[in-house]
C-alpha cells in the first residue's frame, strides 16, 4: 500500500512540473502578443516625450505659436500613452501614476499623505494658464521626470508573466475606462483629445483581442469592435460627440458580447472584485456586486422589510418623536426639502443639509465629510447625534426587545434565535440592508439605455451628450451612479473643493466658512472639500449643495459655468474644480437641466 502511494505521488509531481512546463513554454493565446505590443509601444511613447521636452524648451513668451506646438505634441504624447494605458495600469498600477495622474494633490488615507501634481495631465494644465512660459521651469522638470521614467518602462518586463484571464481583463476594465472617462475627457479637459484617445485605446483593445478572435470566430465582438472605432474614427470633434448613441449603438453592445466571449472561453476573472462582468454592461441595475459596499452576505427580503419597519420608527429617537423618516422622506425621494433639516428640538438645525438616501449604498463613504466609512456606521453616528436623534443605541434596543411584534419579526428575519438579545448592530444591520435597496434605476434615462428609444426628448439627449462632454459634469459625477465613485475600479468616492459660496447670490459672492471633510481629516487639501453626491433624482431633491442654501439647478449649473467659487473671484486655492468658464449658453444650460429631469426615476 505504501509502496503504491509512493507511486501516485510521484507521478502526481512529475504532472504538476509538466504542467508548469507546459505554462512556462506557452504563456496563453494572447500574452506574448500583447508584451511584444507593449514595449514596442513603450518605445513609441519614450519618443513621443523626447519631441515633447525639445517643444517645451522652445516656448517663447514672445512667440505664442511655441506655445501650440507644445500642446500639440503632449496631445501627442498623450495619444501614445493611451496605446499602453491599458496594459500598464492593469500590471503595474504604481509605476503607472507618474504618468497621468490628476493635477492636484491627492491624499492617500488612512496616514493622510500626499502626492504632488505630477505627469501630463499637471503639464496640460501649466500649459493653458495665462503665461505658461512663467511655467516653464517646471513644465520641463516634469518632462524630465517623464523622460527618465519612460526610457525604463520595458524593464517592467523582466520576468514578467500574466495570464489570458488577466490579459482580458485588463481590456475590459480599458473599455469601461473610455466608456466612464475617456468620452468625458477626464484625463484631458482642456486639449479636449478625449474622442481621439478613446480611439487610439480602442486600437489597441483590437490588436490585444485579434489572437482570441481568430480563435473563437466571435462575429459579435467583431462587428462591433469595427463599428466602436469607425464611429469614434468619424467623430472626431470633442464638443459634438454623440455620446449617447455611441454608447447605445457601439459601446456597451461591444462590453455585452465581449463579457460573453470571455465566459464562454473560461476566462473570467475579477480582480477588484466591485464590477459585476456577469451583467450586460456598465449602465444596468446589477453593474456592481453589492458586496464590495459593506454587504457581505445578501440580505433577506424578511430583513429588508424589518428595516423598512425600523426607518419610520420614532422609538429609535431619545425622545420617541423622530424616526429615518423625518430627514428622509420617501415620498420627497428620501430628502425634506429643507435646506438644512429641523433638529430633534424644533428649535435648532442640523449642520448640513439632508442628502437623498437613493443609491447611497454606492458608496465608500457616507455623510457629506465622508467621516462614516459604512451606511452601518452612519445609522450609529446619526442615531446618538444630540442634535439629530440623541438616542441611545443600547438603551433602544433593549426597550425593542420588549416588544413582541419587533422580537417577533427579528427572529423571522433570521437575525437573532430565541433567548438570544437585540443588540443596537442588529438595529443598524437592518435599517443600512433596506437602504441598500434604494437603486432604482429606472428613470426614463435608464429606459433609454434598455432599449427604448422614446424615453428621452431631443433637449435631454442634448443634455445627457454636454453633461458628458463639454459641460465636464462627467467628470465629477461619474457614471453610471452619476456620484463620485471613480472609474474604472470604482474602489475610491471622491471629494472635490468647489469653493461654494454661502449663498446662491453669485453677483456677490461669499465663501462658506464651513471646512468640509478637513475636520475629519486634517490636512489643507481637504479645507473645503465635500463628497461629490449623485445628481440621480436631483430635480426632485432641491436645495442643493452641502448646505442646503442652492434654490435651483439653474443656481447650481450657473456656479459650475463661471469655474466655481475661484472663477466668481473668491480666494479657494486649492480648488479641485476648473476655475475657467464653460461658456454653456442659455439652450446648453436648458438642455443639461432637461436631461437631470430624466434621472429622476419612477419610485
Amino acid at each position: 500500500m505504501a509502496a503504491h502511494l509512493k507511486t501516485f505521488v510521484l507521478i502526481a509531481t512529475l504532472l504538476v512540473i509538466a504542467m508548469a512546463a507546459t505554462d512556462r513554454a506557452n504563456p496563453g493565446i494572447g500574452v506574448h502578443q500583447s508584451i511584444e505590443q507593449f514595449r514596442a509601444d513603450c518605445k513609441a511613447y519614450a519618443g513621443s516625450l523626447k519631441k515633447l521636452t525639445i517643444a517645451v524648451k522652445n516656448i517663447d513668451s514672445t512667440r505664442s505659436e511655441t506655445v501650440t506646438i507644445a500642446k500639440s505634441e503632449l496631445r501627442n504624447s498623450r495619444l501614445a500613452y493611451k496605446k499602453i494605458e491599458y496594459f500598464l495600469e492593469y500590471f503595474f498600477f504604481t509605476s503607472s501614476r507618474i504618468y497621468n495622474r490628476a493635477p492636484k494633490n491627492e491624499i492617500e488615507e488612512p496616514f493622510l499623505e500626499y502626492q504632488e501634481p505630477a505627469g501630463m495631465q499637471y503639464m496640460e494644465a501649466m500649459l493653458y494658464e495665462d503665461s505658461p512660459a512663467k511655467k516653464k521651469p517646471e513644465l520641463l522638470l516634469q518632462c524630465n521626470l517623464l523622460n527618465v521614467a519612460a526610457d525604463d518602462l520595458t524593464s517592467l518586463l523582466y520576468q514578467f508573466q500574466a495570464s489570458d484571464k488577466q490579459l482580458l481583463e485588463s481590456v475590459r476594465i480599458q473599455l469601461i475606462r473610455i466608456i466612464a472617462l475617456g468620452i468625458s475627457g477626464f484625463d484631458a479637459p482642456l486639449l479636449k483629445s478625449g474622442i481621439d484617445e478613446s480611439y487610439v485605446s480602442l486600437q489597441s483593445i483590437a490588436k490585444t483581442l485579434e489572437p482570441y478572435l481568430t480563435k473563437t470566430k466571435e462575429d459579435s465582438v467583431q462587428y462591433y469592435l469595427k463599428n466602436t472605432l469607425y464611429f469614434l474614427k468619424q467623430n472626431p470633434d470633442f464638443d459634438s460627440f454623440d455620446r449617447l448613441s455611441f454608447l447605445t449603438d457601439h459601446a456597451l453592445p461591444l462590453q455585452k458580447h465581449l463579457g460573453l466571449m470571455i465566459s464562454r472561453m473560461g476566462l473570467d476573472t475579477n480582480s477588484a472584485g466591485i464590477l459585476n462582468y456577469h451583467a450586460e454592461h456598465l449602465f444596468i441595475y446589477n453593474a456592481f456586486e453589492d458586496r464590495a459596499f459593506g454587504q457581505n452576505v445578501p440580505a433577506s427580503q424578511l430583513e429588508v422589510e424589518l428595516g423598512k419597519k425600523l426607518f419610520s420608527e420614532a422609538k429609535l429617537s431619545g425622545n420617541g418623536s423622530k424616526s429615518c423618516a423625518s430627514c428622509h422622506q420617501p415620498e420627497q425621494y428620501f430628502t425634506d426639502g429643507l435646506p438644512k433639516s429641523i433638529g430633534l428640538n424644533n428649535h435648532s438645525e442640523v449642520r448640513r443639509n439632508a442628502p437623498s438616501l437613493l443609491y447611497s449604498g454606492y458608496q465608500h463613504n457616507q455623510f457629506w465629510d465622508g467621516r462614516a466609512k459604512t451606511l452601518e456606521e452612519q445609522i450609529a453616528t446619526v442615531m446618538q447625534d444630540s442634535v439629530e436623534m440623541n438616542g441611545n443605541p443600547a438603551e433602544i434596543a433593549a426597550s425593542l426587545s420588549k416588544d413582541r411584534t419587533y422580537i417577533k419579526l427579528f427572529r423571522k428575519a433570521g437575525l437573532i434565535k430565541k433567548k438570544q438579545e437585540l443588540t443596537e448592530q442588529h438595529l443598524y444591520r437592518s435599517l443600512a440592508a433596506f437602504i441598500r435597496t434604494l437603486k432604482p434605476f429606472n428613470s426614463d434615462f435608464d429606459k433609454y439605455l434598455a432599449g427604448d428609444k422614446s424615453a428621452l426628448t431631443t433637449s435631454q439627449k442634448n443634455g445627457f451628450n454636454l453633461f458628458m462632454g463639454k459641460a465636464q459634469c462627467g467628470t465629477c459625477h461619474f457614471a453610471p451612479v452619476f456620484n463620485g465613485l471613480v472609474p474604472p475600479l470604482y474602489k475610491l468616492t471622491e471629494f472635490e473643493i468647489l469653493g461654494t459660496t454661502l449663498t446662491d447670490d453669485l453677483e456677490k459672492p461669499v465663501n462658506d466658512p464651513d471646512n468640509g471633510r478637513f475636520d475629519i481629516r486634517p490636512t489643507p487639501y481637504y479645507k473645503g472639500a465635500f463628497k461629490t453626491p449623485t445628481v440621480r433624482n436631483a430635480a426632485k431633491t432641491a436645495p442643493y449643495m452641502h448646505h442646503g442654501t442652492f434654490g435651483s439647478l439653474e443656481k447650481v449649473i450657473e456656479f459650475y459655468n463661471k469655474g466655481g467659487g475661484g472663477g466668481l473671484g473668491l480666494d479657494v486655492p486649492r480648488q479641485t474644480l476648473s476655475t475657467m468658464a464653460l461658456n454653456l449658453n442659455e439652450q446648453e444650460k436648458t438642455d443639461l437641466i432637461s436631461f437631470l429631469h430624466s434621472l429622476t426615476d419612477h419610485l
